[in-house]
């Protein structure tokens, strides 16, 4: 499931992750936290982890990520990888087609962190460069996206994607996994749709003998295919 959310970072939460990724960063070769397959593909800057702005970020985006209840929905986060925060820009610009690797150690939290649902949440004012584009191969085509900054995306771990070159100015972005409660793909697919769904009935109707005995549906549902 490829999905938009919007408005994940306020506005002055925008500006103040942009005033600590400016050029006093501190910013190492994107390539150091690269797997095999991707290290001769990736070609950006990544701000270091064990940085004092890269600490206040990432707490920045968790709080974020904690008070959208989208977000909760649709991912139903078991795990969350430490966000991490890049740079394409000049001639660190591109990252080629790869997939992520299937489960990622973070570093924050020593743990082991299954990739089900990676998102990317940008920074930068798409009017403010060129290029840049993260495109997701997926049944439907390739998927081209350039999101305002403070919106999210978010797919699964499973598709081949890829950073087109930045060709003028610089792309700000967090970007971070997912290891689901809910496994499957499809699992998670219904339990959003379901969710949705009731929220509007609710919106349209209150609360009703069918809304009540539709919830038990998602939560039995969820108590069979959930891992916690």
């Amino acid at each position: 499931m490829l999905m938009h959310l919007k408005n994940i970072l306020q506005p002055e939460e925008v500006a103040e992750a942009r005033s600590l990724l400016g050029d006093q960063a501190a910013w190492i070769d994107g390539r150091s936290s690269a797997g095999s397959q991707a290290q001769s593909r990736k070609n950006n800057e990544q701000l270091a982890q064990d940085s004092a702005g890269s600490r206040t970020l990432q707490e920045l985006v968790r709080a974020a990520l904690r008070r959208d209840p989208l977000f909760f929905s649709a991912a139903l986060p078991r795990k969350i990888f430490n966000p991490l925060f890049n740079r394409y820009s000049g001639e660190s610009n591109a990252y080629g087609s790869h997939v992520d690797g299937a489960v990622l150690h973070s570093r924050s939290t020593d743990e082991w962190v299954r990739s089900d649902v990676s998102c990317t949440l940008f920074l930068s004012d798409p009017a403010s460069y060129d290029g840049g584009e993260l495109v997701v191969q997926d049944a439907m085509g390739e998927q081209r996206i350039k999101l305002p900054a403070g919106d999210l995306v978010m797919y699964p771990g499973t598709r081949v994607h890829r950073v087109e070159p930045v060709t003028r100015g610089a792309r700000l972005a967090c970007f971070f996994w997912v290891e689901s409660m809910v496994r499957s793909e499809e699992h998670r697919r219904l339990l959003f749709d379901l969710d949705m769904n009731l929220l509007a009935l609710r919106q349209r109707h209150g609360e009703t003998p069918e809304t009540t005995a539709l919830t038990g549906t998602y939560h039995n549902l969820l108590r069979l295919w959930a891992n916690t």
